[in-house]
């Protein structure tokens, strides 16, 4: 079973303390909510996780290896954090054939596949520039899944989904737990969020309590 352990982060810049001495422990085949407000903290804790940002105090540790020290960034996860920063004049296929050319661990066909899942076309030629919000959300999606990674980091996934969109996102969104995977979601939907979630955590300026 995996486990990441988030051990007493703060993380302070100037004056502000963007984070105040968090403390989680997130394990294999679980969802966890993280809800706040904005500038609760809720992305910067996220960015720590992934290894973007470095706290001042505390250590993020992921089956026992340091991020930061013993790896620069969290392996094998798919991340999704505030809007997916796309090509806008390539196709959403050849946007995802960049980004797996990355790791080089994945073919063609399972960017198709990927596509297919979320419920995009994989043979589309619109430009990522000419699709809707919620067909980009869902390209992020794609991009976070599409290499089949333990653990899932998504922010605000259901931003500008429609109705119908938000209810193929939960089922999917708990298939991904049935595999196993750790998923941390961020959202201001408090309805997504209790739904779905294992453990939910609430952020107010930097500081994390249980309220599930």
């Amino acid at each position: 079973m995996q486990k990441i352990i988030i051990e007493d982060v703060s993380l302070q810049i100037k004056n502000a303390k963007l984070l105040d001495h968090v403390q989680m422990t997130l394990k294999s085949g679980k969802i966890y909510g993280l809800r706040g407000r904005n500038g609760s903290g809720k992305t910067v804790l996220m960015k720590c996780l992934c290894g973007f940002m470095k706290p001042t105090e505390g250590k993020i540790l992921v089956d026992g290896r340091q991020i930061g020290k013993d790896v620069d960034f969290i392996p094998d996860a798919g991340i999704m954090i505030e809007e997916p920063g796309f090509f806008p004049y390539y196709s959403g296929f050849y946007n995802l054939k960049l980004l797996a050319a990355i790791n080089n661990k994945i073919k063609k066909q399972d960017i198709r596949e990927a596509l297919e899942m979320v419920g995009l076309d994989p043979y589309m030629k619109k430009h990522v520039g000419k699709y809707s919000l919620g067909m980009r959300q869902r390209l992020g999606i794609a991009q976070a899944v599409m290499e089949n990674p333990s653990i899932l980091i998504l922010d605000e996934p259901t931003n500008g989904l429609d109705e119908e969109s938000v209810l193929w996102f939960r089922e999917f969104i708990k298939k991904q737990k049935e595999q196993g995977k750790i998923i941390l979601l961020a959202s201001h939907s408090k309805e997504d969020i209790y739904m779905l979630s294992d453990e939910v955590w609430y952020m107010e300026k930097g500081h994390v309590t249980v309220e599930k």
